[in-house]
Order: C-alpha cells, then structure tokens, then sequence
C-alpha cells in the first residue's frame, strides 16, 4: 500500500522529518519526506497497511514541540517502488 501525506501545523524546525523518517524505519516503512515551502511537510509512504497506520498515529502527533494541525492522507496502490526511507529538502 501507498500513503500520500500533507502534515500541516508548526512542523518545520521542530526534527518532523527525522522523527518521521525514525518512525518509518522502525516499522520498515519506505518512502520519502520534505519540507514545502508553505511551512507544510509531505511525505509518501509504502508499506503494509499496519505499520502504514502505525506512522500515520505518529503523524497526527508528531515530534516533541510540534503542533500538527491537519494530516490530509491519500491512500493508493504502489506505483512506483522507492527505497530506504529518504529524507529531502
């Protein structure tokens, strides 16, 4: 399964990305994270639909001294295979 994600709030500054990327790897989750430039992170995940959900609880949360606002979440099949968890701009 697939998880196209859209975390926004005050998640940038706060290790989002790598709390998350620590989140995914710990559940063998694959898939990439980055900062947008409207102060929002975005994220797509692959895995299965356990550990998919388990990361997305975490996302609702977040790192400590975060605050998440919204996680707006689009589910799909794979469509195309991505590596180890990957951490971007």
């Amino acid at each position: 399964m697939e998880a196209h994600i859209i975390v926004r709030g005050y998640v940038q500054g706060v290790f989002y990305r790598a709390s998350l990327k620590q989140q995914a790897d710990m559940r063998n989750v694959h898939g990439w994270v980055r900062n947008r430039l409207d102060g929002s992170v975005e994220a797509v995940l692959q895995g299965s639909e356990d550990a998919l959900r388990a990361v997305l609880n975490w996302s609702q949360v977040g790192p400590r001294g975060a605050r998440v606002d919204s996680v707006d979440v689009q589910w799909s099949d794979v469509r195309e295979h991505v590596g180890a968890f990957d951490l971007r701009g």
